[in-house]
């Protein structure tokens, strides 16, 4: 049986032990998929954020497929305009992205409405408060809903050489520099962001975002661990 995690407001998770973590990766698998959709009394809006190149997208498939649960791929719902403008190296605005959120929530809403799972998963990165507020938003007249906010926190030079490291990408390594600069930081008072350590393999990474999860759907009495 893992630790228990105290979710109100998790610092940076610590990267685990070798051998918890493979007993911890093995009861995951065991174990969420089985409770993540069972006589839930909410339903959940996991949405996995942060920075370029910090595992949103490893973190989302890893929950997806152990969750059993749909998923958003985020970047896909970018217009053109916004993939051609990353491509040449030029920042989003604001006024760039209000409009893809909001596509967003309301496709989370609408994957909650029209299935029978307890959850949907979205990769969005969620860089500034007024973002993740715009998000937020899903629950406000649907108080069985819950949004979480899974931050993947590591050092902008981590970041910086895994995104040089990937192949026909349109985020270039230099894109993460400028996120950085309109990163805002969650605040203690956002207590549903829970935040990551992501900066180690990435099979570490969606260990402990697993453990993060599982402890979640826990307290909200899913299933029995």
């Amino acid at each position: 049986m893992m630790d228990t995690i105290a979710v109100d407001h998790l610092p940076p998770t610590p990267p685990s032990e070798s051998a918890r973590e493979k007993h911890g990766a093995d009861h995951i698998e065991d174990t969420m998929a089985s409770v993540a959709n069972r006589g839930a009394e909410h339903k959940h809006i996991w949405v996995i954020t942060g920075p370029a190149g910090c595992g949103k997208t490893s973190v989302a498939e890893f929950l997806h497929q152990t969750l059993d649960l749909p998923y958003l791929e985020g970047d896909s719902y970018h217009t053109p305009e916004n993939i051609k403008k990353m491509a040449e190296g030029t920042p989003l605005t604001d006024a760039d992205r209000w409009d893809w959120l909001i596509l967003l929530r309301e496709q989370a809403l609408q994957t909650l409405r029209s299935t029978s799972n307890a959850g949907v998963i979205v990769t969005c990165s969620a860089l500034k408060r007024k973002y993740r507020d715009v998000l937020r938003i899903a629950s406000y007249h649907h108080p069985e809903i819950l949004v979480h906010f899974l931050y993947l926190n590591a050092t902008e030079a981590v970041l910086m050489d895994r995104v040089r490291a990937r192949q026909n990408h349109y985020m270039k390594d230099y894109m993460v520099h400028s996120q950085f600069e309109s990163l805002e930081a969650p605040q203690r008072d956002e207590v549903d962001v829970l935040a990551v350590d992501a900066s180690g393999t990435s099979k570490e990474v969606q260990r402990l975002a697993g453990k993060v999860v599982e402890e979640i759907l826990r307290q909200d009495g899913v299933g029995s661990f």
